[in-house]
């Protein structure tokens, strides 16, 4: 047990290799219909590192009212710096056509956090590219694709020929997704040791023994079918799945390294380790049992500690949820104004 580290070793390479552009051509017909848009503008980086919340000028379906009076204080005074990307505007804007609605993200990351941002009846359902924008600029999760010291943080690098990496951005076209059918899947050496559900709320279904049974039987044929000798990279992994209505089938949805960075969920990477060594012939399949499970949120939205950037916080000081409400919207529909 002693000749194996909990995490293999972190390179450059080794991380590369779970960006999308680097595993979605290998696995198409087997995950969500997606678009890759590459080269990015420098403009658009400093775009998505600037501080606040607003949307490029142009990236509306519908363009903004002003008023003369809007006009006249825009004249006035320029505030902050102005962006514009009628080219990717328009290529978004294909990519919607074609897909009917997209969710975005970038090389390694999405703006789940930043949901909130759109309508709750469909969560990261994009249909403007100002969609898209908004999204991506309310996220704190998409930052770590945006710096090469986030990136390759905890690698192994030449300070004197730092990795080359370049910034994508993913348009992947929108499903209702049951959230219930996602798994995490871990892959040490070559070996599926260890399955997880994703989302860590309560489902009274996944207690059926039956039902766990085909899970489990589902998702180690689908590794071994379709996956195990499609992944040419180094074989330490890990990879989400939503799986079908009737569990027979699954989509892959993202590979990630097998890093502290990657979140274990329902075990630690020291059970993993142990399981790996103990050679188990089986991945060990791992779900919320009970309502009483200390990590299901049955009762708490994903990622609530992110729902209020700063902005927003500071517009609320002293007002009611009507107030703050019409005040925000407002705050929103300025920002898109500004700098016309």
């Amino acid at each position: 047990m002693s000749s194996h580290s909990i995490f293999p070793l972190q390179t450059p390479d080794y991380l590369l290799s779970f960006q999308f552009s680097s595993w979605y051509p290998t696995f198409p017909s087997i995950s969500i219909k997606s678009t890759i848009i590459r080269p990015l503008s420098q403009a658009f980086k400093e775009y998505l590192d600037s501080d606040g919340i607003f949307v490029p000028e142009g990236s509306e379906n519908i363009p903004a009212e002003s008023s003369p009076s809007d006009q006249e204080d825009e004249d006035d005074a320029a505030v902050g710096q102005s962006f514009s990307f009628p080219d990717l505007d328009e290529r978004i804007r294909q990519i919607i056509k074609e897909y009917g609605a997209i969710f975005p993200k970038l090389n390694f990351s999405s703006p789940k956090d930043a949901s909130w941002v759109l309508p709750p009846s469909s969560p990261l359902k994009c249909t403007s590219p100002s969609d898209v924008y908004i999204l991506l600029k309310s996220s704190d999760f998409i930052s770590h694709d945006l710096s090469i010291d986030t990136v390759f943080e905890g690698c192994q690098c030449d300070p004197s020929n730092p990795p080359s990496y370049q910034l994508e951005l993913v348009l992947r076209k929108w499903y209702p997704i049951d959230r219930s059918r996602e798994f995490r899947c871990f892959v040490r050496e070559g070996c599926l040791i260890g399955i997880s559900q994703r989302d860590t709320n309560f489902y009274d279904f996944m207690n059926e023994p039956q039902t766990q049974n085909k899970i489990l039987e589902t998702l180690q044929r689908f590794w071994e079918d379709r996956i195990k000798s499609e992944w040419h990279g180094q074989q330490d992994y890990v990879f989400d799945v939503l799986m079908t209505r009737d569990l027979s089938r699954g989509h892959v949805l993202d590979f990630n390294p097998y890093a502290p960075r990657t979140d274990p969920l329902l075990f630690t990477y020291e059970e993993l380790l142990s399981a790996f060594t103990q050679g188990s012939s089986a991945p060990e399949l791992r779900i919320i049992d009970s309502p009483l499970h200390p990590l299901a949120l049955r009762n708490a939205p994903a990622y609530q500690h992110n729902m209020l950037p700063m902005e927003a916080l500071a517009l609320s000081s002293g007002r009611d949820i009507n107030d703050f409400s019409d005040l925000w919207k407002n705050e929103i529909q300025q920002s898109m104004n500004d700098d016309d």
